[in-house]
């Protein structure tokens, strides 16, 4: 029980961390929370099943067609419902134009794709048990991608051009950074992490439309747990509610599962408003 315990709660906090990762790449170059995370995870499902299972195409060219049409519609995103909002004086609509997306694109996929869970193909057919591909490849994707970021970031001109705007935006376009473009690239970006999640944890959640909302609200657990905008954070406080989740499951189950989580996550931000790893807001005087 306890190993199953600990499979499965890795494996869920991995995907709610990539989720997490996916807000904070959205929200360090723009300022704005995109509440369409959730729905790139649950594109990179569905797009998943539907190239390999459908169109019988290997995961080799799955994985990244998935990426690139997540990456795709991250780029949509940032032209439709994140661009006019900062042009506005009341930037707070982000909530709703981000939402509005977010809604469009899960009636779309539903009635297009099927508001039955479909099923999500095995991809490398390795291990069996707590040791089955299913839940060490999010671990396994969580961890390449934190990696990853943290290369682009500290070893590459475009990650410390990124760095350099999500610091503060106004500083780098007067030093003549392409604001606009980067901010471009960083949706595209977190696209493809939040379709990797999606794709990596897809026979754990299967190819559902409902996971989009489903993700949308534990993938920001973990941001609001770890600190906006600290990645390292977000993967620390994905893995604790996942496996802080699937303890509650086993041990209550059903819909006091939830109630357990959520209370812990009122209890923390009562504790720590700014997250466990953020730090204070600085105020000018």
């Amino acid at each position: 029980m306890l190993a199953s315990i600990l499979a499965s709660g890795l494996a869920m906090g991995a995907i709610y961390a990539l989720i997490g990762i996916t807000y904070n790449t959205m929200f360090a170059t723009s300022r704005v929370m995109s509440f369409t995370a959730g729905q790139l995870g649950m594109l990179g499902g569905v797009l998943g099943s539907l190239f390999m299972l459908r169109w019988g195409l290997p995961p080799v060219l799955a994985l990244p067609l998935t990426l690139a049409a997540a990456a795709l519609f991250g780029v949509v995103t940032e032209f439709v419902a994140v661009r006019p909002v900062l042009k506005s004086l009341e930037q707070h609509l982000y909530v709703l134009s981000t939402l509005a997306v977010a809604l469009l694109v899960q009636q779309v996929v539903a009635i297009e794709w099927s508001t039955e869970p479909q099923p999500f193909p095995r991809l490398l057919g390795i291990g069996s048990g707590v040791w089955d591909e299913k839940y060490w490849l999010p671990v396994a994707a969580c961890a390449a991608t934190v990696l990853g970021l943290e290369y682009l970031y500290r070893r590459t001109l475009v990650g410390r051009a990124f760095v350099a705007v999500a610091e503060d935006n106004y500083a780098a376009r007067a030093l003549g950074l392409p604001e606009r473009n980067l901010r471009i690239a960083s949706y595209a970006l977190a696209g493809a992490v939040g379709a990797l999640a999606g794709f990596a944890g897809g026979q754990l959640l299967l190819a559902f439309v409902a996971n989009g909302p489903l993700l949308n609200f534990y993938g920001f657990i973990p941001v609001a747990l770890g600190g906006l905008g600290n990645n390292r954070g977000a993967v620390i406080g994905g893995l604790a509610l996942g496996l802080f989740q699937q303890a509650a499951n086993f041990l209550a189950g059903g819909i006091f599962a939830s109630v357990a989580v959520f209370s812990l996550f009122i209890v923390v931000l009562l504790a720590a408003p700014q997250g466990l790893f953020g730090a204070p807001a600085a105020r000018r005087v």
